[in-house]
């Protein structure tokens, strides 16, 4: 099922197999339709490591408890040609031009968090 015209609604599946609930679907629209203005800025492709979690994939994966991916409000990407620095300011600039919303932005060695909890949060992991 396509979410927008680049992400399918697979790519944000739980990696265990879980079933993904109704209120956590309308989160990763939410997502995949943001990621779609990151990807249409860039014009390179985007993969998804990681969307929603199950509590348990969570758990396996050491994810924090109150992990956004747990509501379907985050993706961990890859762009492909652009490290997590770059892509963290281009998205952060994007958000500031109110054409991506608001929420977590996390940068690690080999990927960028983006979630839409609706305020700013900030972390390095690098």
């Amino acid at each position: 099922m396509k979410l927008s015209k680049n992400f399918s609604l697979s790519e944000f599946n739980s990696k265990d197999g879980a079933d993904m609930p109704p209120e956590v679907f309308k989160n990763v629209v939410l997502v995949a339709k943001n990621l779609q203005v990151l990807r249409d800025f860039i014009g390179q492709p985007i993969s998804v490591n990681s969307g929603y979690r199950s509590p348990a994939h969570n758990k396996s994966v050491g994810g924090a408890k109150s992990s956004q991916h747990l509501l379907g409000k985050a993706a961990d990407i890859v762009v492909k040609g652009h490290k997590p620095d770059l892509v963290t300011e281009i998205i952060m600039e994007l958000i500031k031009e109110g054409r991506m919303s608001q929420g977590g932005i996390g940068v690690y060695n080999t990927f960028t968090h983006y979630d839409i909890r609706g305020t700013a949060a900030r972390w390095s992991k690098k």
